[in-house]
């Protein structure tokens, strides 16, 4: 593997590629339903041989990873979520939480080797890895592709500064995967000591924000450095790639192994394309099937193929929570009621629930789109209050006002 793709599932036809993975829906279906209890309850009406589409998909209810902790406190150790015995896996994480995740005994389950490569990561290049190995699985998804793409491996983990200076100096690794702040820290730590960290030239980063200003800061110290989205639960989802011009493209593209579909926050229903929505995945994982997994991660489509040449869906990458809940005088409010408004008011287009203190209470305004005929705001009104049992004002705004950035609920509350 030293051509510009990690593999030919890169570049297929967006035809070809939606084919397969449709192809293989019923049977991961079919597979959960029978050997993952919490599956056999959920989908208990379900023809797996009926789901082979996104359609059909949509239909499927929405396993959100904000039930998980519930989920597993009442059915030790996985929420019934698992169609492997704990014997048959690889590994078992800890996440805060506590949230537990298995590996199966495959190379890179959690298919990370894909965004390594896109980073440009070779077979035989030495690679410092200072993801957690401690309880949490970044460390073992790094360690485990590193291992498919023939890579030795730096189990430097996090901390100890000082050691892990001297260790890169003394071994020279070509590449760092970890989080984009301690690789600044390594680096800001090596200059202040009259040192150079001059073997790394390449870098992918994870599981925090990457600025924009800390990547140009990395390129001017000469370390090329790409970003991927995953979670502890799915593996990756989607990476960054570089162009034929040497620069970084714009958006991350979708991993192979997956179906990512974006839904308005607060319901399961898809989003228009280029809409912002909350990011749920279908896994073809046998040992630990996700089907439509709802992250709780809020992002969009990019239109059109990468100008790097893989042809799979580009999203914009993390661009926020869905979990908008905020509680106001006493009473939790939720996306999902605002979605239920919505439902009761066919003329109403998109919909903002902002609230704010202009003094010492609590104020709720939706602020709504509306199309022609439209509705009486009074009757809106009385729907709000039925829903939320809070009163609120409607105000009503011109039509593509609101902005396109997947907020249902709009806290301007001052934090205290």
């Amino acid at each position: 593997m030293q051509g510009r793709f990690y593999d030919a599932l890169e570049t297929r036809s967006p035809e070809e590629r939606e084919a397969a993975l449709m192809a293989e829906l019923p049977r991961v279906v079919a597979a959960a339903k029978e050997h993952a209890p919490a599956y056999r309850r959920l989908l208990a009406k379900v023809r797996p041989e009926d789901i082979t589409d996104r359609r059909a998909l949509v239909d499927l209810p929405l396993t959100r990873k904000s039930d998980l902790i519930e989920m597993q406190r009442r059915d030790p150790p996985f929420g019934g979520l698992n169609a492997a015995p704990i014997g048959s896996v690889a590994r078992v994480f800890s996440s805060p939480g506590p949230i537990y995740e298995v590996e199966g005994r495959r190379p890179d389950f959690f298919r990370m080797a894909r965004a390594m490569y896109a980073a440009g990561i070779r077979s035989g290049e030495l690679i410092h890895v200072a993801f957690s190995y401690h309880l949490t699985p970044a460390g073992a998804m790094v360690d485990s592709a590193a291992q498919a793409l023939g890579c030795p491996v730096i189990p430097a983990g996090t901390g100890q500064t000082e050691l892990q200076l001297r260790t890169i100096t003394d071994l020279k690794p070509d590449a760092y995967v970890g989080t984009p702040s301690f690789l600044k820290i390594l680096l800001d730590r090596a200059a202040e000591q009259n040192s150079v960290l001059g073997s790394i030239k390449k870098a992918l980063v994870g599981a925090e924000a990457f600025p924009a200003v800390l990547r140009s800061e990395f390129r001017h110290r000469g370390i090329t450095a790409l970003q991927c989205y995953g979670t502890a639960d799915l593996g990756l989802i989607a990476y960054e790639s570089i162009g034929p011009d040497g620069e970084v493209c714009p958006g991350m593209v979708l991993d192979e192994g997956i179906i990512v579909e974006l839904v308005q926050p607060g319901t399961g229903d898809p989003v228009p394309p280029g809409e912002v929505g909350e990011v749920v995945v279908t896994t073809l994982t046998p040992e630990y099937p996700l089907i439509r997994f709802a992250t709780g991660d809020l992002s969009a489509l990019l239109a059109g193929p990468s100008p790097c040449g893989r042809t799979n869906h580009r999203i914009k990458g993390w661009m926020g929570r869905a979990d908008q809940t905020a509680k106001v005088r006493g009473l939790f409010v939720h996306p999902e009621q605002v979605a239920e408004i919505v439902r009761r008011h066919k003329s109403i287009i998109r919909a903002r629930l902002v609230i704010e203190r202009p003094a010492s209470a609590d104020q709720m305004s939706l602020h709504i789109e509306m199309g022609e005929p439209a509705e009486s705001v009074g009757a809106i009104a009385e729907s709000a209050q039925a829903v939320t049992k809070l009163r609120a004002e409607i105000v009503r705004v011109p039509e593509g006002s609101l902005p396109n950035d997947g907020k249902i609920i709009e806290d301007r509350r001052p934090v205290d």
